[in-house]
């Protein structure tokens, strides 16, 4: 003990201070804890007094700046940090950008995380790796508006608990908070608050800290000592070297060495769940997100894959894997929605790691299906599953029936099949025949489930009430059902999926837009003259609602934010505003917006649209768009104001919500992107006025005109029309120059297949009578390349060549040439002008063709087949069908009927391949294409083919065959001349406003849509080709009906004189796979001859509800004996089928 005192005592010395005369005060303090304490210096002492207007300015100056480039993380995150760099960092709580000093990077969690501490705002933050930013030279020429002290000379005291020993005070490297509490009870009471500086220590300034409180002046530093908080830093030292000693002395008496107890560690900082990323979540389980793939929900098995694959989630899928691994009832609307990425890793570990464990094994079938729109999805869908090596464990199986009767009852389940792939029309056809396979079925996937209740709704709901039986059945109670539904937008049969078969529900929408009709925002659209838009404003604004209403108003630049502020303000006690120049009262605006709001109060903010990412809103009650928005996703942006107000589907006390309202100003400057924007409030069921509905159909108009360039579509030309509308960037009107042909528009002519493109579509030459002059030629290059093959000097892009393919040649045409950088060896893109195939071709294949060879110009036409089409609303032929009609047809020559030609195309509506019967002129008519490609099972008769391609090349102005079925022609214009106040709908905007153009309705012609009918003894069944009519009005009459709706903005109308009386009373309108269907009760049983008392062009009967041996029949060969004329045939194909009426 005498060693330990002499040790002690020689280590102690007293604490000499001399206290510096010299003061500052401080501003502003921000008290962390005793060792980082944020405050300002007095102006008269340590830097030059700068206002704070400047600091404003700068702070607007970073957020305009660094807001610009978040989307590019790349260009500006730091490649490499270091401990102790000014950096910029976002400021989430305040939406903004702040300089900071980096702290510490945590590199273990998954994403990166940095601690930093804000320089200009004294607070300590921990950020997202990636939202660390390089900070640019000019913004570092202004001092830090805060500085970071420490109290000098003095250690934390804590107090240590012992289990053997009493308690005691002993030196730690943390603060209790009691004494933070002490030290911030003394700075709030103190009148004044001094500092003597001392010197500066690793970015903090030492400080003796003096207080005044009640005339006296306290030391902080000896005060905490005083109270025992804390201990003099000289004292601690002394004290650790005495342990120091001590611990030496007990090492010689015990030769292991001792472990000291050191004080733990800061703890981690648990840190909130990510954000959502602009992911609108309506959840009614709560939902972690992961934060990468590394701790995603799926199998070890499935990562390595992935990771393989360098697959980067999105913020999509952070949120929407949890729900689909965890087996939760999940809808995913995003615009990468149709990669079955997004959610087949999850579902596949939920079914590996749950399901199959689960699942009963008395009885046989899939435990999950996959429902796809169409064969290409099913085949994309499969391919993943193989590069996933699951396709033997889970003995994935795709199916894909088509409508035969006998093929579903043929159809066997692999064994032990587990996972089922297929589309809504194969899997009801299964469901007929073998619904007991289904029994176990747990998962239900709906992939594009918008085009999946488009295209197949009555499949549908076949489909969703088989599903809802099964999960009611005791036997599945172990194992629960899940349905996901994943799409890129939002549908009205959604809500009611949600509804019906989705209990506990997880909502999950990316695109803004597509949220704001989830959330059932009101839409209502102004028509207004430009100089008339403020007087439209404040004449539909409610300066005195009953309830409470926050409305942004959202205008294109500086000077409309004050001309429409100065406006609105003069009405309103509660306005604010904001701009590019006004960003440095953000705070300020923001702290306003957010407070509580009183019954008829209406608080207004007038902003930029450069400003809304900044201002981060999400309750607002209304938002007006007095600059038109360019596009439906800035549309949407600015919508997701109000997504705190939005419905929530997956709240089952309060589904409704309070929605929001959307005003929508139109004047006549927003032509370029009106077309867009009216498709989007269209689907939202909007009262549109029918000057817009006119503005738009202009629109569609121009952007048609200017596809002069481009070819005429090929879904137009293969099945008389494109269901993709505006979207498709071909051609959908006919200009004469482009479009005249010189090919047969009729009667019978020799055509010769050479290269199958698809079942209806092919390439090859019309056999003519003078077709010695291509023979001549084929002869002449066969004997010119005999006996030498001269390469060209140079391929050069549309220059003629000729190739060798086995025996023969051919002449090419050079499409593309790509740079060969020298390269003695390359393709090109080359078009056998005879055939009608483009094809890669190697450079040395080419030949250099002579000039004698030019003069005859290409053989090859294409040849398209009408009357047919791909079954199950598919939009292209399944490859099989292709494959069986190549191998039927190339190469052979055929007949065919010729009924249009437009261009280098002929239409042909017969093509048979004629056989003799030797010794007489007799022909037998083999086979019918038509008929080949319908006995697949994969296609479906398509009658309104030619009177479609008729119609439009009888209107080339019109755009009929297109999907927005548009033939009249449209308003070129918007006149507002007329129009005194320039406001069409305002204060009266119900009378103003029409249902999608009920008014321009009277204005318009009518056109007649395609009617397709059959009967029974009792009954007809009149179907109108239209999809998703609008105010329909049907008027039934004893022998007559007239009908008439609006679609896409047109009106069509049928006025039937009947070939003889119907039951008016008893006759009824419905829709039947959103299309309407008349049935009409006859007065007396019996079949008609006719549907019609004259004939129509437009109406045809329905051949799918022939009796199966008319069928037959009608398919049968025929023979026929000698008719005086060579080479003529008869096959019952030959009449149209529009005779029928």
């Amino acid at each position: 003990m005498t060693l330990l005192l002499y040790f002690f005592s020689s280590f102690l010395t007293k604490r000499a201070s001399a206290r510096p005369k010299t003061m500052s005060k401080l501003l502003n303090l921000k008290l962390v804890h005793p060792s980082c304490i944020w405050a300002q210096l007095d102006s008269h002492v340590g830097i030059d007094a700068v206002g704070k207007h400047q600091y404003d300015k700068l702070f607007a100056s970073m957020n305009l700046f660094y807001g610009d480039y978040t989307s590019d993380q790349c260009t500006v995150t730091p490649s490499s940090l270091e401990k102790g760099q000014v950096c910029v960092v976002y400021w989430s709580q305040n939406k903004m950008w702040c300089r900071a000093r980096l702290e510490n990077i945590i590199s273990e969690s998954q994403p990166c995380l940095a601690c930093c501490q804000l320089l200009d705002h004294g607070e300590s933050l921990i950020v997202l790796l990636s939202r660390v930013r390089h900070v640019e030279q000019d913004f570092l020429q202004l001092p830090f508006w805060m500085r970071r002290f420490h109290l000098a000379r003095v250690m934390p005291l804590t107090l240590q608990v012992s289990f053997c020993q009493e308690a005691k005070l002993v030196p730690s490297s943390r603060w209790d908070c009691s004494a933070t509490s002490y030290m911030c009870d003394l700075l709030e009471t103190s009148s004044q608050t001094e500092a003597v500086l001392l010197k500066e220590e690793s970015n903090s300034t030492a400080i003796e800290l003096y207080v005044s409180i009640n005339g006296v002046k306290i030391c902080v530093n000896d005060e905490l000592v005083l109270k025992r908080f804390a201990i003099h830093s000289q004292d601690c030292s002394n004290s650790s070297k005495l342990e120091q000693i001590n611990a030496l002395l007990l090492e010689g008496l015990n030769p292991q060495p001792l472990k000291f107890p050191s004080d733990d560690e800061d703890e981690p900082v648990i840190l909130d769940a990510p954000k959502t990323g602009g992911v609108l979540v309506h959840s009614a389980v709560p939902i972690e997100p992961c934060s990468s793939l590394a701790d995603a929900p799926i199998t070890e098995s499935l990562c390595r894959i992935l990771q393989r694959k360098q697959v980067c989630l999105s913020s999509t899928d952070l949120l929407s894997w949890p729900s689909v691994g965890r087996g939760n009832n999940t809808i995913v609307i995003s615009h990468s929605a149709d990669q079955p990425q997004g959610y087949l890793a999850p579902l596949l570990s939920n079914i590996l790691l749950c399901t199959i464990f689960t699942i009963s094994s008395s009885t046989a079938g899939p435990v999950a299906v996959v429902l796809c729109p169409g064969w290409e999805k099913v085949q994309l869908i499969c391919d993943l599953l193989e590069e996933c090596k699951l396709t033997q464990r889970l003995n994935a199986t795709s199916v894909l029936l088509g409508g035969g009767k006998d093929e579903p009852k043929a159809f066997k389940m692999p064994k032990d099949c587990l996972l089922l792939v297929t589309t809504p029309f194969s899997l009801v056809r299964l469901l007929s025949c073998h619904c007991f396979l289904f029994l176990r079925l747990s998962h239900l996937v709906l992939d594009e489930a918008d085009q999946l209740f488009t295209l197949a709704s009555v499949q549908m709901e076949k489909i969703l009430q088989h599903f809802k039986k099964i999960s009611s059945r005791q036997e599945m109670s172990s194992c629960p059902q899940q349905l996901i539904a994943v799409a890129k937008r939002w549908t009205s049969h959604m809500e009611a999926l949600i509804a019906e078969h989705m209990p506990f529900a997880s909502v999950l929408i990316a695109a803004p837009e597509e949220a704001a009709l989830y959330g059932n925002v009101q839409q209502r659209v102004l028509m207004t003259l430009e100089r008339s838009k403020i007087s439209t404003l404040l004449s539909a604004l409610d300066f005195s609602p009953d309830v409470g209403q926050k409305t942004l108003i959202v205008c294109d630049s500086t000077e409309e934010v004050e001309n429409v502020y100065k406006a609105v303000s003069s009405k309103s006690a509660f306005s604010l505003k904001i701009h590019e120049d006004l960003m440095h009262t953000l705070n300020c605006v923001l702290q306003q917006w957010g407070k509580e709001i009183c019954p008829g109060a209406q608080v207004i903010l007038v902003t930029a649209g450069e400003c809304l990412k900044c201002l981060g809103l999400t309750d607002a009650t209304c938002v007006v768009h007095f600059g038109f928005p360019s596009s439906p996703k800035i549309f949407g942006s600015r919508l997701s104001c109000m997504s705190h107000n939005f419905r929530n589907l997956t709240n089952l006390v309060r589904p409704g919500g309070s929605s929001g309202v959307s005003l929508l100003l139109v004047s006549e400057k927003n032509a370029q992107h009106v077309g867009g924007l009216v498709r989007y409030l269209k689907r939202s069921h909007a009262l549109l006025p029918a000057e817009l509905l006119s503005f738009a159909e202009a629109a569609d108009v121009a952007r048609e005109e200017q596809k002069t360039e481009r070819p005429l579509c090929h879904h137009l030309k293969s099945f008389g029309m494109c269901r993709f509308g505006a979207v498709c960037p071909d051609r959908h009107r006919l200009i004469p120059q482009l479009d005249q042909s010189e090919l047969p528009a009729s009667g019978l002519i020799e055509v010769l297949p050479l290269h199958i493109k698809t079942a209806s579509v092919f390439y090859g030459r019309i056999i003519q009578r003078e077709k010695e002059v291509f023979d001549r030629m084929v002869a002449g290059m066969t004997s010119y390349y005999a006996d030498s093959k001269p390469c060209p000097e140079e391929v050069l892009e549309g220059g003629l060549y000729a190739v060798q393919d086995d025996h023969h040649f051919h002449r090419v045409k050079v499409l593309t040439v790509a740079d060969n950088k020298g390269r003695l060896f390359f393709s090109v893109l080359a078009r056998f002008i005879d055939i009608g195939k483009e094809a890669e071709v190697k450079s040395h294949q080419i030949l250099r063709l002579p000039e004698e060879f030019h003069s005859l110009p290409g053989q090859a036409v294409e040849m398209i087949v009408c009357q047919v089409k791909p079954c199950d609303a598919e939009a292209n032929w399944h490859p099989k069908v292709t494959r069986t009609i190549s191998q039927k047809i190339q190469g052979v020559q055929h007949r065919a009927r010729a009924v249009l030609s437009l261009g280098n195309t002929v239409f042909l509506d017969l093509m048979v391949l004629e056989s003799r019967v030797a010794g007489m002129k007799t022909v037998i008519s083999e086979y019918n294409v038509p008929s080949l490609i319908l006995n697949t099972g994969m296609a479906e008769r398509n009658p309104d083919h030619v009177n479609l391609l008729k119609l439009l090349s009888g209107t080339s102005a019109t755009n009929h065959a297109c999907g927005n079925q548009t033939s009249e022609p449209p308003v070129k214009s918007l006149d507002m001349s007329n129009n005194k106040d320039g406001v069409f709908a305002g204060d009266n905007q119900k009378n103003n406003q029409l249902s999608h153009g009920e008014a321009h309705m009277t204005k318009s012609v009518s056109l007649h849509p395609q009617v397709r009918w059959y009967q029974t003894s009792t009954e007809l069944s009149v179907t109108l080709k239209l999809r998703d009519p609008q105010s329909q009005r049907c008027e039934f009459h004893t022998d007559r009906v007239v009908y008439s709706c609006i679609v896409n903005g047109r009106r069509y109308g049928v006025d039937f004189e009947l070939h003889s009386a119907v039951s008016a009373e008893r006759c009824h309108r419905k829709l039947n796979c959103n299309e309407p269907v008349l049935t009409l009760v006859k007065q007396e049983p019996g079949y008609w001859p006719t549907l019609l008392r004259s004939k129509n062009i437009f109406v045809s009967y329905d051949m799918e509800h022939l009796e199966q041996e008319d069928i037959v029949s009608r398919q049968s060969h025929v023979f026929e004996s000698d008719t005086g004329e060579e080479h003529r045939f008869v096959n019952r194909h030959s009449s149209s089928d529009s005779d029928s009426c």
